[in-house]
């Protein structure tokens, strides 16, 4: 669809007054009497090169924690483990019995991977799928963390992640 020079600048203000797309969207529709889909929007604000501010955050990792499908194990080294960062220290003022490890290289299929050490010793690998869900596979099948461990894997995931710019 094709705007003149005064609507695209129209567009261009309301992107940088912080409108998401879909309240842009209804703008079009109502002070530029143009029906466009969301899509026809997204890619007008792409054309324009503008860079809207509503792009989705991503969802503290205490929102959800699944457990997907068991995806193939990561390849190993020839030590037979998988290359790690450093244990997340546990945060000023608590004693953590949970560490974190992230990969350097993320498992097939995933954005971000790691292991996790939980307070009784068990072990398990999580990472995050391209859709932003977070999946623990335990060594052991059918293991269960304390709920204590998982809010502090969590705590301890999302601190790491930050640090990594996720």
């Amino acid at each position: 669809m094709n705007l003149d020079d005064a609507q695209r600048s129209k567009v261009g203000e309301w992107i940088a007054q912080g409108m998401k797309l879909s309240d842009i969207q209804a703008r079009i529709a109502s002070e530029l009497g143009l029906k466009m889909t969301y899509m026809d929007v997204r890619l007008l604000v792409d054309d324009l090169k503008l860079t809207p501010k509503d792009s989705e955050t991503a969802k503290p990792v205490s929102a959800v924690l699944e457990t997907a499908p068991t995806p193939p194990p990561p390849p190993r080294s020839s030590s037979g483990t998988p290359p790690a960062a450093a244990s997340e220290p546990a945060p000023a003022g608590l004693a953590s019995s949970v560490s974190v490890q992230v990969d350097q290289l993320a498992r097939p299929g995933s954005v971000v991977s790691g292991k996790v050490k939980f307070s009784d010793g068990n072990l398990a690998e999580w990472y995050f799928d391209q859709m932003g869900r977070l999946g623990l596979i335990p060594q052991k099948p059918g293991y269960r963390p304390p709920a204590s461990d998982l809010q502090q894997f969590q705590s301890l995931l999302d601190s790491e992640l930050g640090k990594m710019g996720f």
